[in-house]
């Protein structure tokens, strides 16, 4: 297996192990569509949150949380909107968290941070 997509994975495994913990229901993993890939898609409350896991390895240069651009974001929502339609989900309060996650040289959990409402979406 390719190791970024070894860091990716273990990261996707942590957030939603954390997520869980604190009371988040997650109903889907992975949701891939043509436009790209929501990593984790939970309920908090009455909120759906979609959820951008960014994991990399100690040392490797900028906190994980720095990969989600602007673009990124962007592509987020679009996928989001997306998902809502396939679901049939109408209006729901939804927001976008980042979990990020650095692992030592192990694959160990050396930091996870959640960043809950992580960014908005205008002409949402």
């Amino acid at each position: 297996m390719d190791p970024r997509r070894s860091v990716g994975r273990r990261g996707e495994e942590e957030a939603a192990r954390f997520l869980r913990k604190r009371g988040f229901a997650i109903l889907d993993a992975n949701v891939r569509s043509r436009f790209g890939e929501i990593d984790l898609v939970a309920r908090d409350g009455k909120t759906l949150v979609f959820v951008e896991v960014k994991a990399r390895r100690e040392g490797e240069g900028d906190p994980p949380q720095a990969s989600v651009t602007e673009f990124k974001q962007r592509r987020l929502a679009q996928l989001a909107q997306h998902y809502l339609k396939w679901k049939r989900l109408g209006e729901v309060s939804c927001r976008f968290d980042v979990v990020a996650v650095t692992l030592d040289a192990r694959d160990g959990v050396k930091t996870l941070r959640h960043l809950p409402a992580a960014f908005e979406v205008e002409a949402w």
